[in-house]
């Protein structure tokens, strides 16, 4: 899952949690332990999100389908084009307006700015000031968030046309997503429900 689906899954009611799950990126192994209790379930949230993911049929059949282009880097185009499929139906999965969401976020974001890894700090004034939550829902978006991971890493250079392939098989994807994503918001659901402090 990429940046909408995780805040998505998070949800703005409870900050900490929130800003654990945009931080699951960028704290490694057990050092989110160094974090307070909401956001350290926030952390661990994003890391069952993503487990959840890499094993869902439904995920393995939509990496499958570029593997032969893309290789290691289908995971991450995954990852973008059901962002894109959940921002072009947003509405179907809240009753929030999907530029409300990501200002919430956005908002959140910044006033616990300080909680945030070094790392997460850094790309912030990126994301808000390119909105990317909500471009994430154009084909421009994707486009760009390829290339922009294709120019940071000489070995994923062939990543920067991975907006074509999403155009091409979008159909497939948007089955794949719909069948995957009401039964990772009921993970989530029930990840939260039994989790508890060690």
């Amino acid at each position: 899952m990429n940046l909408l689906a995780h805040f998505f899954l998070s949800g703005t009611e409870n900050h900490s949690l929130t800003l654990g799950n945009f931080s699951g990126d960028f704290v490694k192994g057990k050092k989110y332990l160094q974090y307070p209790p909401e956001v350290k379930k926030g952390i661990l949230l994003h890391r069952q999100i993503d487990s959840f993911t890499d094993h869902h049929p439904q995920v393995i059949n939509s990496k499958r389908r570029l593997y032969s282009r893309y290789h290691h880097y289908s995971a991450v185009l995954v990852d973008l084009y059901y962002d894109y499929i959940l921002a072009g139906n947003f509405g179907e999965y809240s009753s929030q307006s999907l530029p409300d969401f990501a200002n919430a976020v956005y908002a959140i974001l910044y006033k616990n700015k300080e909680v945030l890894p070094d790392r997460a700090q850094y790309i912030l004034p990126y994301m808000s000031r390119d909105n990317w939550l909500v471009h994430y829902g154009t084909l421009e978006g994707i486009s760009r968030a390829c290339k922009g991971i294709a120019s940071r890493s000489p070995y994923a250079s062939g990543i920067a046309t991975g907006a074509e392939e999403l155009e091409k098989y979008l159909p497939f994807f948007e089955d794949e997503f719909r069948l995957f994503f009401p039964q990772m918001q009921q993970h989530v659901k029930e990840w939260l429900a039994a989790y508890g402090e060690e």
